[in-house]
């Protein structure tokens, strides 16, 4: 890491406040409660003891984790770079070009206070004990920011990794695109290889791509098998805006991550692509939510995963329109594909539609492994095993090939790739 900082300096009244304000909601705001709250109905929260996870301490050591290293996606050459390893934070060497800002969110606050003042907060409410936690703790953070009409030509990858076992991180991400701009953001999550008993992970991220912007947005999870993730993630698309927001989750052993687009202005589209790879006893809930909100929108939705050992994932699914939100066209889909008997998978689409020009279609299928396409390909003399990665490697390609060709396609399926390793090794 480079010039390592943690958040010493005093922050602005109208922060201090919004902490202060988080921290009394904690104390207030209960916790979901399993089948009593809409949205937890497959994870349970039994045995998360929340006061069993410490503020990670600013040690020096932090710094010589290497936080590339560990990352589930290499960045490019020339990538403006963000790392973060527990509370200690890095911002890049070099500063973003014309015009744009790319630094902490920390240093951000401190060098920028009245631009993050007008958006920090505004698309993700405090009303969840996760969000007001986070809120009331996070440090370093993430903050992209493109000024009308630039085309940030260079990615922007964030590496936050948590090393220090039974911690509580707290990581916060805010990309601002104004008119017309354009910015590719990078952001991974991984533990280090020594983080023992594993960690509470939580993070916020508000996503705001003006008129005529587009943003391409890639979120990768890959914490230790023995941590929880809490994750409140929401975009909003301008007029004509586009926003290609793509989430890969690997690790973690429990937890939900809500993703939620709000299609904001007319001619707004929206691509969303999910892939998550489980095994073990890993359980991950996505919630994923569409929201029309203008007429004349589109959103594109796709999530694939595949599931080995007793591993169990929840993704549901909702398209809302708006009234008055006509001429629309939405899509969903969720397809999984179980490696074991005792691998367990739930999808949930949803449509809440109140308007009456609209063409909003929705799939699920989960399925184990077609025997007679095993048999197809062990006649032609593959084993089985062999036949096996075949047939997860067809079915994950589907997801590969809603990229085009390109770093990004490229990136994926590496991650797929070794991700796939992983489970079949395990």
């Amino acid at each position: 890491m480079a010039s390592p900082a943690t958040s010493t300096a005093a922050e602005p009244a109208w922060l201090a406040a919004r902490r202060e304000r988080a921290a009394a909601l904690t104390e207030s705001l209960p916790m979901p409660s399993f089948r009593g709250k809409p949205g937890w109905e497959f994870t349970s929260l039994k045995n998360l003891d929340l006061d069993s996870y410490l503020t990670p301490e600013a040690e020096t050591e932090a710094t010589d984790v290497d936080a590339a290293g560990l990352g589930l996606i290499a960045p490019p050459a020339g990538a403006l770079l963000l790392e973060q390893v527990d509370d200690v934070f890095a911002d890049p060497l070099e500063p973003a070009p014309d015009g744009a800002i790319v630094m902490s969110l920390s240093a951000a606050v401190a060098r920028h206070p009245e631009l993050v003042e007008r958006h920090f907060g505004s698309i993700v409410s405090r009303e969840d004990p996760f969000v007001a936690r986070n809120e009331a703790g996070w440090q370093g953070g993430a903050f992209v920011y493109v000024p009308r009409g630039v085309h940030l030509q260079v990615p922007v990858v964030a590496t936050v990794v948590q090393s220090q076992p039974q911690t509580a991180l707290h990581w916060r991400t805010l990309v601002v695109l104004e008119e017309g701009a354009q910015a590719e953001v990078f952001e991974q999550y991984v533990s280090a290889a020594d983080s023992g008993a594993g960690g509470l992970f939580s993070t916020v991220t508000e996503l705001s791509v003006g008129q005529n912007a587009s943003l391409r947005y890639v979120c990768a999870q890959g914490l230790s098998e023995k941590s929880w993730i809490f994750g409140s993630q929401r975009a909003v698309v301008e007029r004509d805006g586009a926003l290609d927001w793509i989430a890969l989750g690997f690790g973690a052993g429990n937890g939900r991550v809500a993703m939620d687009t709000q299609l904001a202005g007319p001619g707004s589209d929206a691509k969303v692509t999910g892939a998550y790879a489980t095994h073990g006893r890993q359980h991950l809930d996505y919630a994923t939510t569409q929201e029309h909100a203008a007429p004349n929108t589109t959103s594109d939705l796709a999530f694939r995963g595949i599931l080995d050992g007793r591993s169990s994932t929840v993704w549901s699914g909702m398209i809302k329109v708006d009234p008055g939100a006509q001429q629309i066209d939405a899509f969903q889909e969720s397809r999984n594909l179980l490696l074991t008997k005792t691998a367990h998978a739930d999808s949930i689409p949803g449509l809440e539609i109140l308007a009456n020009d609209v063409r909003c279609t929705h799939a699920a299928a989960i399925a184990q492994i077609d025997p007679e396409q095993l048999y197809y390909l062990r006649s032609r003399g593959l084993p089985l095993e062999d036949a096996k990665r075949l047939v997860i490697e067809g079915f994950l390609e589907a997801t590969v090939e809603r990229f085009k060709p390109g770093f990004v396609r490229e990136a994926v399926a590496g991650a797929l790739e070794r991700r796939l390793e992983a489970v079949l090794g395990a």
